[in-house]
């Protein structure tokens, strides 16, 4: 069971009008579909009548499932389905090709389609709390993918389409079962990606982000080294 889900209550239905009720408008004028909390566990077929929204948020409710006629919200910049009892995705989300963030957070995903790569303008995707142990290979294709979390999982190793992710500024893969040898491979990759600049050049926030991040590094590369002989003796 997902964290925080002590129990599912029984499920609502929406009714037409309930449905109309729940938009409104964002800061910035944007139509935002607000089903959070419905205690929904289906997605009621009559928001079709509103696909045109910009945002979409379904968080929050019991859904297992959620219907190949998602396709239709051409429009949806964001997708939000966290909290829900979701198992697996439907491939007709690879055609939401609108979408800049896709929250699915605390879900019990095990493996995720791989049109997810077909998401070109994705800029947010928070995959934590679930059960994932691997990443379809189309990832490396969200080339405008800024932040990715992968937190509570169940990763032993780094997913080495992420390498691909040239925009990634910011990688969350905490409390998952990495092993040591992943941790190095990590620091390793992430060297690939420095760029030697003059410290005259940076200034003080910079050098002191490079000061920390590079004793974070060490500190690693340290403990590495440190255990390697004894892991070499009972490999």
């Amino acid at each position: 069971m997902p964290a925080g889900k002590k129990g599912q209550k029984k499920a609502q239905t929406l009714t037409l009008r309930a449905v109309q009720n729940c938009v409104d408008l964002t800061l910035d004028g944007r139509r935002r579909l607000d089903l959070s909390l419905k205690g929904i566990a289906a997605v009621p077929k009559c928001v079709l009548k509103l696909s045109d929204v910009n945002e979409l948020d379904l968080s929050r409710n019991l859904l297992t499932k959620i219907p190949g006629f998602i396709e239709h919200f051409e429009s949806i910049t964001v997708l939000d389905l966290h909290s829900n009892y979701l198992d697996e995705l439907p491939v007709e989300i690879g055609r939401l090709h609108a979408l800049k963030v896709l929250n699915l957070c605390n879900n019990r995903l095990t493996s995720l389609p791989s049109e997810l790569g077909l998401l070109f303008d994705l800029h947010i995707l928070n995959l934590g709390l679930n059960q994932l142990d691997a990443l379809p290979g189309t990832i490396g294709n969200l080339k405008e993918l800024r932040h990715l979390g992968l937190s509570d999982n169940r990763f032993t190793c780094v997913p080495s389409c992420i390498g691909r992710l040239k925009q990634l500024e910011r990688l969350n893969m905490e409390r998952n079962p990495l092993t040591l040898q992943a941790a190095r491979g990590n620091v390793a990759a992430a060297g690939q990606r420095f760029y030697v600049v003059e410290g005259r050049l940076l200034c003080d926030n910079c050098l002191d982000k490079c000061r920390t991040q590079r004793e974070k590094m060490e500190k690693i590369e340290q403990l590495w080294n440190e255990q390697k002989p004894g892991m070499e003796k009972f490999g």
